[in-house]
């Protein structure tokens, strides 16, 4: 079977996807507690788009 490798989302360096990576896909406990981090501190968004405002009668 083919293992699957993964860019770790916070360093860019490739991890292999399986059972013996505790922290997939991240590489290491740094990375994942850094986007918690990031999560926590709300860096991370979705753009909003603007709503038109429903005509009231």
């Amino acid at each position: 079977m083919k293992q699957r490798i993964v860019n770790c989302p916070q360093c860019g360096k490739s991890v292999t996807w399986n059972e013996s990576s505790a922290f997939r896909p991240f590489c290491s406990e740094r990375c994942k507690l850094n986007d918690l981090g990031q999560w926590a501190a709300e860096t991370y968004r979705i753009p909003e788009t603007e709503q038109k405002n429903p005509k009231e009668d």
